[in-house]
């Protein structure tokens, strides 16, 4: 009686629920809200940014640099912010719909707690068309740096702490099902950072301004994205949920070669800092520890101030397994210094063990959103 009423419900209001969910009957043992059968909700989207371009055919203008947004309202809408969900490099929000192995994402998890849901595909990439002849050239992971990096950390052991990856549903590897379903949602992605931060901060800025005010949830890759936003629309950025942002300051780490990268700290585009800065090299640094693979390099004292970034509330989240365990301390440290009022969460330091870089895929992830962001955003925004 139930589904009947469900569905009808659902056809007379035009709201869907999401895609078939796996129940975990646990949920409700753990503390946890059951969200197993999805959460009623209306599903819309729309495009965001672009210009019209020369076409490199020679024939009439084309529109390139948009970007595709899967807007997802609950049906009972009870916080006054949306959330902007930001997916990593080579993904596409299609990460926090559901997880690999069918269970429920973290977009049911948040519409559950009343949150609207801006999730978007990034610039040049998935339903945000790549323009051949205009956008710059692309990168692909393959199975083995999804294996090293992501999925079956434990078997390769390629920094400290990867063997305590243990919430990867599966065994992470090629062949296996739970994998094949993770590694063919993977897409062509930009390969120049430059090239994807201007792009992506030209459309999110666009966002901003269409949607108003709002929450910013960024990862890996699109944690570089989340500041310059920030910088550029401070009063419309309320808080950055950053999962294991893109990082160290000012060089790789991890995986060779360990480049130069993100002159302005933690990006590649520009911030506004205190005292002003005219090109990256006003701002003075030196490394203040240095291992085998990573080398931590911060502002000298006093350090510069982001400006634009004061009052902006940060919650940083870094795994127990996952190689931002490494140095993530490290960007965090960058960001109190320039006066950023970040938190940093490590989960197995609040008792959640054995996640790895795509925690909000992983077996526990409801758990993370609840007891860790659930829990932050609560603290700084209220409802």
């Amino acid at each position: 009686m139930f589904s009947i009423l469900f569905l009808a419900c659902a056809v007379y209001f035009g709201i869907r629920p999401s895609a078939a969910l796996v129940p975990n009957k646990d949920y409700a043992a753990r503390g946890l809200p059951e969200v197993s059968l999805g959460t009623l909700h209306r599903r819309s989207y729309f495009y965001i940014g672009g210009a019209y371009v020369p076409n490199p055919n020679g024939a009439s203008p084309i529109l390139a640099g948009q970007m595709y947004v899967e807007h997802l309202t609950p049906s009972a809408v009870s916080r006054k912010l949306p959330i902007v969900v930001i997916h990593g490099n080579g993904m596409t929000g299609t990460n926090f719909l559901n997880t690999p192995d069918g269970r429920p994402g973290w977009a049911d998890y948040f519409m559950a707690q009343g949150y609207e849901l801006y999730i978007i595909d990034q610039p040049s990439r998935a339903r945000s068309p790549w323009q051949q002849g205009v956008d710059g050239p692309q990168m692909m992971f393959d199975t083995l740096t999804v294996e090293q990096r992501f999925t079956a950390t434990k078997r390769f052991n390629l920094w400290p702490n990867a063997e305590l990856h243990t919430q990867w549903p599966g065994n992470g590897s090629r062949g296996d099902e739970i994998f094949n379903h993770f590694y063919a949602s993977i897409v062509p992605a930009l390969s120049l950072n430059v090239e994807a931060s201007q792009k992506f901060k030209a459309a999110g800025v666009a966002l901003l301004d269409k949607i108003g005010p709002a929450i910013i949830m960024t990862h890996s890759q699109s944690g570089q994205f989340g500041w310059p936003l920030a910088d550029a629309r401070p009063q419309l950025v309320k808080a950055i949920v950053a999962l294991e942002p893109t990082g160290p300051p000012f060089k790789d780490a991890i995986f060779p070669p360990f480049a130069a990268a993100r002159p302005y700290g933690l990006t590649e585009v520009p911030l506004t800092y205190d005292p002003p800065i005219q090109s990256p090299s006003d701002l003075r640094t030196v490394i203040t520890y240095s291992t085998t693979n990573f080398t931590c390099i911060q502002q000298v004292s006093p350090p510069r101030k982001l400006k634009n970034l004061l009052n902006t509330p940060v919650l940083v989240v870094t795994s127990e397994s996952g190689y931002h365990s490494v140095y993530e301390w490290c960007s965090v440290e960058f960001l109190e210094d320039a006066g950023v009022p970040v938190e940093h969460v490590e989960l197995a330091k609040v008792g959640i063990m054995g996640n790895g870089h795509m925690m909000f895929m992983e077996k526990n992830n409801l758990e993370i959103a609840e007891k860790v962001i659930q829990k932050w955003l609560k603290k700084v925004i209220g409802n």
